[in-house]
């Protein structure tokens, strides 16, 4: 019996705490129970926290994002305060808005952002490498909720990672294909990076490779010293010739 009773007043707890509260923070779009707010980029958010009745000598609110104070101008601070999210940015993604009363930041209410967003995977690039030469593609990959796969081909084929050089790594950012050293018969081509999400389906982005042939390439600063002090040695023997050449005029 001690059992069940505890176990039914912890169920109780955060229902019972919610209610003491004076503050109630109301949305558009409206949150879930668990104070959640769906939404997506380029999207407005609207939030507007109510002080209830109750007897408060201070009737000031104040908002708070991620526990940093949020501006509020006069007018927007008693009794009822709103703050507008527009337009909502990755940066908002998991960001938690709190109002509580200035004279008891105990008294509180508090809504999280869950901002859905695809992969920044879009277009074409034309890229251009000599024979020989590392070669770095990618692809960039954040994106919520994350992509469910990450795959890169090379001419509509799933590039071979065992026999053409390919080293292919991820931080969950930003998906990489690289070649240490590029070879024409093996690697040039049309690349294709597609990233798969479960909620907005697959994204790619094509990079279509040229491999030219490998130029010689000289030393520019080494030739730039050597001609220095070619020159140097040219002008002294210059003058000393000239000063011979007065010596016997005289």
């Amino acid at each position: 019996m001690k059992l069940m009773f505890s176990i039914s007043l912890f169920l109780l707890l955060p229902y019972c705490t919610r209610q003491t509260s004076d503050v109630i923070i109301e949305s558009t779009p409206a949150s879930s129970i668990g104070g959640v707010i769906q939404t997506e980029l380029e999207k407005t958010v609207f939030l507007v926290c109510t002080l209830q009745s109750g007897t408060h000598d201070d009737k000031e609110l104040v908002w708070l994002r991620n526990e940093a104070a949020v501006d509020l101008k006069d007018g927007n601070k008693e009794n009822r305060s709103s703050v507008c999210i527009s337009p909502v940015i990755i940066e908002d993604e998991g960001a938690t808005f709190t109002c509580h009363l200035k004279s008891n930041a105990s008294n509180k209410a508090s809504v999280t952002l869950n901002v859905t967003y695809h992969t920044d995977i879009s277009g074409s690039e034309e890229v251009t490498v000599e024979d020989g030469e590392s070669l770095v593609l990618q692809c960039h990959m954040r994106a919520n909720p994350m992509v469910t796969s990450m795959t890169w081909k090379l001419n509509g084929s799933l590039v071979d990672l065992l026999t053409s050089s390919f080293i292919i790594t991820s931080d969950g950012i930003t998906s990489k294909l690289q070649i240490n050293k590029v070879e024409r018969s093996l690697h040039e081509g049309l690349y294709q990076c597609t990233a798969t999400s479960p909620v907005y389906g697959e994204r790619s982005k094509s990079f279509q490779l040229t491999v030219t042939e490998k130029t010689l390439k000289f030393p520019l600063m080494p030739m730039i010293a050597g001609l220095v002090v070619v020159g140097l040695t040219a002008l002294l023997a210059i003058i000393s010739r000239w000063r011979k050449i007065a010596r016997c005029c005289k």
